[in-house]
Parts: C-alpha cells; sequence; structure tokens
C-alpha cells in the first residue's frame, strides 16, 4: 500500500503529465470521460428502475461507480477528478493559467460526450426496454436536478466532489487493480446513494430528460436548456471545485506535502517524468517504482 506521501507525490506526477499532453488529446479523452459517465449514469437509472426511495438510492450507488471505473482504467478525462490539480499547483509544478485551461478543455469535452451518450440511449429508444415508464423517470430525474435552490445545489456538489476526489485519493493506495477499484467504490457509492449532485453525471441525466422530452412528446416545461445551466451545472461545478480542490486537494497537499525535507522531495518529481507520455490514472502507479529510486 502507498503511503498518503506517496499518494500526494503520485497526484503531483499526473497533474505535470495531465496539463503536458497535447490539447486535442486531452479534448478527445475528454469526450470520453463524459460518455463514460453517462454510461454509468444509465446503468444506474436501469438498475434502481423497480425500486423505489431508500432502496433505488441504493441500487443506483451501487452500479454508478462503473462509469468512473471506466475513466480511470482505460485512461480519459474527467473534470471533477481534474480539481485534484490543485495539488501540483500549490507545489508549484504547474501554473494556474495550465489547470485553468485544462479544467476548461477538459469540462466542455465532458459536455460533448454526455450530450453524445443522451443522444445515442434515447433515440436509440433504449427508454423502450421497459416501456415509456423509463422515459418518464429519466425525465422526472433531469426535472428534480433543475428544482434545486442554488444553495442545495452548491452544497450537495460540494459532499459529492469531496467523496469523488477522495476515492481517487484511497485508490491511488493500491498497488493491485482489485484494491484500486474496491478504493474507487467504496467513496463513488456515497455520492450518488445519498443524492448528492456531480456536475458531469449531471449533464447526462439532464440532457437525456430533454431530449426524452422532444422523442416521446411528454411534458418539458420546467426542463429546457437554460434551467440546465442556471439551476444546476453552475452552482453545482462550483461546489464540486470546493468539494476537491479545496476539501481534498488542498488539505493533503498541507498535511503531506508542505513538511520540510519531504516537500523538498517531492520538488524532484517532475525531473523524472521524460519518459511518461500518458497521464491515465492506471499508468501512474507504475511510476511509483521510478519516484522511490530517485530517493523520493
Amino acid at each position: 500500500m502507498n503511503s498518503p506521501l506517496e499518494i500526494g507525490q503520485l497526484c503531483i506526477q499526473y497533474g505535470i503529465n495531465k496539463v503536458k499532453r497535447p490539447k486535442l488529446k486531452t479534448f478527445i479523452l475528454s469526450i470520453f470521460g463524459g460518455f463514460f459517465l453517462g454510461s454509468g449514469a444509465l446503468l444506474s437509472s436501469i438498475c434502481s428502475y423497480y425500486f423505489v426511495g431508500g432502496q433505488a438510492q441504493y441500487y443506483s450507488g451501487l452500479v454508478f461507480p462503473i462509469g468512473i471505473i471506466f475513466v480511470y482504467c482505460a485512461g480519459a478525462e474527467l473534470f471533477t477528478v481534474n480539481c485534484l490539480l490543485i495539488i501540483p499547483l500549490l507545489s508549484r509544478h504547474i501554473t494556474s493559467v495550465e489547470m485553468l485551461l485544462s479544467w476548461a478543455i477538459v469540462f466542455i469535452g465532458n459536455f460533448i460526450g454526455s450530450i453524445l451518450i443522451s443522444l445515442l440511449v434515447v433515440y436509440g429508444h433504449i427508454p423502450n426496454m421497459f416501456e415509456i415508464n423509463l422515459a418518464q423517470i429519466i425525465i422526472k430525474n433531469g426535472i428534480e436536478k433543475c428544482s434545486l435552490n442554488f444553495g442545495e445545489a452548491l452544497i450537495k456538489g460540494i459532499l459529492c466532489n469531496f467523496y469523488n476526489c477522495l476515492g481517487i485519493w484511497v485508490s491511488l493506495g493500491g498497488k493491485e487493480m482489485r484494491s484500486i477499484i474496491l478504493g474507487l467504490w467504496i467513496s463513488l457509492f456515497l455520492f450518488p446513494a445519498c443524492g448528492l449532485e456531480h456536475c458531469i453525471a449531471n449533464m447526462y441525466y439532464i440532457t437525456a430528460g430533454l431530449f426524452s422530452c422532444y422523442e416521446y412528446g411528454l411534458d418539458n416545461t420546467t426542463l429546457n436548456w437554460g434551467r440546465l445551466f442556471y439551476k444546476n451545472l453552475i452552482p453545482v461545478t462550483i461546489g464540486n471545485i470546493v468539494g476537491g480542490a479545496g476539501l481534498v486537494g488542498f488539505p493533503y497537499f498541507y498535511i503531506y506535502l508542505t513538511n520540510d525535507n519531504e516537500y523538498e522531495n517531492s520538488k524532484d518529481v517532475d525531473k523524472n517524468n521524460n519518459n511518461i507520455n500518458d497521464s491515465s490514472l492506471g499508468e501512474i502507479h507504475n511510476d511509483l517504482s521510478t519516484l522511490k529510486t530517485n530517493n523520493i
């Protein structure tokens, strides 16, 4: 198992690799990220179809992490995970411009990927697997997410990405695939089961609701593109940044990477990344031995 200090060093290496990758490749991987996460959200809707209340939330949370596991293991970009770029920023390995540019590219790419999976789901008539009721549930989910007030959406966004980034942090402690996935699953089960708000998942949930309204001729007076942004994506995205960067990235940087020699040693991480071309989270685990051989 990797120590918290080693996890922090891996986060630094992860951030350096991410911002140095060609922007077009980052954009394409971001589209994959939105598509993968939307796939997990679709599965969570189907698996919770026959249940109500707490049971529906439980089964939704149980399968939702599959989308983020795809992101993690296959190699893709996800905006909410990129909130951990605050760690290499604070350690002065990347600049604020590099971080913000990465955030913008990945957010837009995730949005395109989410819309793509929504279009394929709705116009491929997957809701017809369960007759019209599944379409009604998809629309209902979208309406509920666009009915939150700013404060509710903000707080649920903070809690959501706290658990999400905590899951990434915990998974980086593992050295085998099964321990990595288990570390992810435990934390990522929490936020959908508790009804918290993830901006990229909501890109799928709400656009799938919108397209379902168009395709099945159902009421959409309370679900539109304007409400998608100002009632949900704006406050939830702000909350996700606070939860991921403010409640996970910053405290762990301060605790583990600003202690005398530990912090000075972590500065050597970027000196050994010349042979690393892919910043997928799964491959960063393989670089830990390289870091150790350089006394990090």
